[in-house]
């Protein structure tokens, strides 16, 4: 070999090493953070963020390979959910999931630059979440859960599936915007279907235990249970006390009537981890939380459990029944 042959030869090798090198580079693994109010073993919870992942990977993003999704587990104590939030900001993820308004609180209050798409929040402007629906302003924007009006119709439904009832409990959170507003409807409209309602703000187990007891002492009792990460929590416990002490009750989400509830209506809230994989798709592609809207859900569905309805001695109406979107039998 020449000597000319020999620096041309190592001339182009300099030139072809970086580009090698730069062919060989893995691809960048974008950060996703999760913030879940349940606990880790809750098959709902583990259920939307199933759907979460299985959203993501038909818009082409893959946990372990261009993602990592770092998922928390509150089990429902607010301390862990400060504690997660605070963790998972430190971690400078590309964007977060707040699943719920307990864990969009306090992930504002960690961080107002990492871009977080929420699920379930039933009022993000009353809260302070966010500016308006159309223009967030902000580093957050996603799904609202419901509008407060849906309490007019759980108690319209509970009066039509039992119409003896004349007093009616209402579990709520009442640290929620949506407690109190739900509350403040539900009391708007009693008196039209001639029912007393009662607020109930349980903390534990045996406060739960104690209303839903109270309302099982005579046969004129009911129950509303409005969406909280308390309810999901205690959903086991609710409908087994509503069953043991025969109180009909209206749910938020189906999953309480295919758990033995009685009634449920409200959107499918599973589906909102969908809607949110396709923000979170956006914000990795470059879109800005504040330029998406906050979007509501349009599709509300009716659920009853007819073998639960027997169980209590109640006979579900005809026009009713015909308005359900699934019926257990």
């Amino acid at each position: 070999m020449t000597r000319r042959e020999f620096i041309t030869l190592l001339g182009g090798a300099a030139v072809a090493w970086p580009l090698a090198a730069r062919a060989q580079q893995p691809k960048r693994v974008r950060l996703i953070g999760a913030l879940m109010p349940s606990a880790a073993d809750d098959l709902e919870g583990q259920a939307r963020i199933r759907t979460f992942v299985q959203a993501l990977q038909q818009l082409g993003w893959s946990d372990g390979h261009n993602i990592r999704i770092d998922t928390r587990w509150a089990a429902g104590n607010p301390n862990n959910i400060v504690k997660y939030a605070t963790e998972l900001v430190a971690l400078a993820p590309d964007v977060i999931l707040a699943g719920g308004t307990p864990t969009l609180g306090p992930l504002l209050r960690a961080t107002r630059t990492v871009p977080i798409v929420f699920v379930h929040v039933p009022d993000p402007v009353g809260a302070g979440f966010v500016d308006s629906l159309a223009r967030p302003g902000g580093n957050a924007t996603g799904f609202t859960l419901y509008e407060y009006g849906i309490g007019a119709k759980w108690l319209e439904l509970l009066k039509e599936a039992a119409p003896r009832i004349t007093r009616a409990a209402i579990i709520r959170d009442p640290e929620l915007s949506a407690g109190i507003g739900l509350w403040a409807v539900i009391q708007t409209m009693a008196s039209s279907v001639a029912v007393e309602v009662i607020p109930v703000n349980p903390r534990s187990d045996g406060e739960i235990e104690r209303a839903v007891t109270a309302l099982g002492r005579s046969s004129n009792g009911g129950l509303i249970v409005t969406g909280s990460a308390l309810a999901l929590l205690h959903r086991d416990l609710i409908i087994t006390l509503a069953a043991r002490h025969k109180v009909p009750a209206v749910y938020y989400d189906r999953f309480f009537v295919t758990g033995g509830g009685l009634m449920s209506y409200g959107p499918r809230l599973v589906d909102q981890y969908r809607f949110a994989a396709d923000y979170i798709n956006r914000i990795l592609k470059g879109a800005k939380p504040a330029d998406l809207p906050v979007q509501a859900s349009t599709k509300y569905e009716l659920a009853i459990n007819l073998k639960t309805a027997k169980a209590l001695g109640i006979e579900i109406p005809p026009t009713l029944l015909a308005r359900a979107d699934e019926v257990i039998e």
